[in-house]
């Protein structure tokens, strides 16, 4: 048997080794990927028959998926975020796709026992002291906390409580850092986009999702808001629990509802036709409720929850939408806020000079060298901030000639906006999973006009016909 200091040496120098270990995984992964892309690309460029080349591509995209699919799974935690991003219809390849959906709530849950002494040292006493009921096995497990059903003593509804994974934070930030330094190459390459920038928000924002008191508020805050600003909240917020939140725990009301990923599954158990009118109903009103709720929250208060995937999105009785996970939401700054609402109003109308001055306005820095720049600039914009494609764009292609983003190099972008790019593009998606196509820009039109005319930067005259009496009454209706 190891003396007891000998094996308290042995544990510090494992916990010692562990990020380098992880770096050393990522980065032999990751160049892997990379390579194997850019060996593929000069053979597919050899093969004239385009059938034969869409072929390869498939085939390329599948061996791909399943190496990434293996790495976010082996090395989990901010992988899985990584994952949720990627793994969408309109942004990877099909086999990209087919594995990565899988992986949106499926982080290995901390061992109850371990669980429970978290959960008491945060809280203070026993868990028999505190609830009626604590389910051992957990509901729900990410890449940062896992979340037990439970009821309190003397209580008769149940709650939910979200306990954070010990020792994750350190890990997933040396994952970031490995990330920024490959998006480092890889805008330097290949893709001319200032991805640093974006990863330095991705950093600050995950940051904040080990702040358990900051989720508490934000929860607070959003869930009031959309109460007060609507007849009907467009989406329910859970209520947290009083005097039951900690830096690494938080307890809250429990909603009962289907993982917007089961939706096609749950419609079938009903007897619903899939492709009927009622299924098709049910989800355009998730998608309209969904669309409304963040067109609030980012056009009228500039406070959003920036983490729309699939795993944060519960679809309850009569197709309400239920919205959980309050650890990354953000700030939008009010020059930000109002430069976004002059974008969406350019896309809306398909008014290049109008995106090209929103993107100064905004700050985002391009360079171009192509004929029609100010047309590009549109579509550039259509790929970014809209959830309805350009014309003839069916997925975000970063490596095809033809790309808007290898036309017009973005050549700083404001972190604080990649919070607004990654919720528009997460609305995409889930747009696409659903079968609907349509425009965000267009459907929060009256929202980017009543806060510029809010901001005097719109007058009535600006404002047409029934829009301008409908901005106006809600104006004046306050």
């Amino acid at each position: 048997m190891l003396p007891l200091d000998f094996k308290e040496f042995q544990e510090n120098v494992s916990t010692l080794l562990k990020p380098w270990q992880r770096s050393c995984q990522f980065w032999f992964r990751a160049v892997d990927i990379y390579t194997g892309y850019k060996v593929f690309q000069v053979r597919v460029n050899l093969e004239k028959d385009l059938q034969k080349r869409e072929t390869m591509w498939e085939k390329q995209h599948e061996v791909a998926a399943d190496k990434i699919y293996n790495m976010c799974a082996d090395l989990g935690g901010f992988f899985l975020k990584v994952a949720q991003i990627i793994g969408k219809p309109d942004l990877a390849p099909a086999a990209w796709v087919r594995r990565l959906v899988t992986l949106c709530d499926h982080a290995p849950a901390t061992p109850y026992n371990v669980i429970k002494i978290v959960l008491e040292k945060e809280l203070g006493q026993s868990v028999e002291e505190i609830f009626e009921r604590f389910d051992v096995d957990p509901i729900g497990s990410a890449s940062i906390a896992q979340v037990h059903r439970a009821r309190l003593k003397g209580d008769k509804i149940d709650i939910v409580v979200k306990i954070q994974h010990p020792g994750v934070q350190d890990l997933m930030m040396t994952d970031i850092r490995n990330l920024q330094a490959f998006a480092l190459y890889m805008q330097k390459t290949d893709i001319k986009f200032d991805l640093y920038s974006v990863t330095k928000e991705m950093e600050k924002q995950i940051g904040y999702e080990f702040n358990f008191l900051r989720e508490a508020d934000a929860m607070e805050k959003i869930r009031r808001f959309l109460y007060e600003n609507n007849k009907k909240t467009p989406v329910l917020v859970p209520r947290v629990i009083r005097n039951m939140f900690t830096r690494r725990v938080i307890a809250m009301e429990y909603i009962d509802g289907v993982p917007i990923l089961n939706l096609g599954d749950e419609i079938a158990k009903r007897g619903i036709n899939p492709v009927g009118k009622v299924a098709a109903a049910a989800k355009q009103n998730i998608l309209k409720s969904l669309t409304l709720a963040y067109g609030q929250m980012i056009l009228k208060s500039g406070f959003f929850h920036a983490d729309p995937h699939p795993g944060n999105i519960l679809i309850c009785r009569g197709s309400e939408v239920a919205l959980l996970d309050y650890g990354q939401v953000k700030v939008l700054p009010e020059k930000l806020r109002l430069g976004y609402a002059s974008l969406v109003l350019a896309i809306a109308d398909n008014d290049p000079i109008k995106a090209s001055d929103s993107y100064r306005e905004l700050g985002i820095d391009t360079f171009s060298t192509c004929e029609d720049e100010k047309k590009e600039m549109l579509r550039l914009a259509q790929t970014m901030f809209d959830t309805k494609l350009p014309p003839g764009v069916t997925m975000l292609q970063p490596f095809s000639d033809e790309s808007s983003i290898k036309k017009i190099a973005v050549q700083a972008f404001p972190e604080e906006l990649f919070s607004v790019l990654r919720t528009v593009h997460l609305l995409r998606g889930l747009s696409v999973g659903l079968g609907i196509n349509y425009s965000c820009a267009e459907q929060w039109r009256p929202l980017a006009e009543e806060a510029l005319y809010l901001a005097g930067r719109l007058t009535e005259k600006d404002l047409k016909g029934a829009r301008k009496r409908g901005i106006l009454r809600r104006i004046i209706g306050r």
